[in-house]
């Protein structure tokens, strides 16, 4: 956890056109409950998909 978020998952900002892996996955979290959000790493040139505080399991 770096300042009260966990990287769920990285992706490259160089992804094919027309394709938002990182907001399809963060959507999937979403519908598993999970408040993910995808913010963006200047200095790795990455897409995060983070939540906020600690991570709730998925159910089921």
């Amino acid at each position: 956890m770096i300042n009260g978020r966990v990287v769920l998952q990285r992706f490259p900002a160089g992804g094919p056109r027309g394709s938002w892996p990182a907001e399809e996955y963060a959507n999937r979290r979403r519908q598993e409950g999970q408040p993910a959000e995808v913010v963006m790493d200047l200095a790795t040139d990455a897409f995060l998909v983070i939540v906020r505080g600690p991570v709730a399991e998925p159910v089921g």
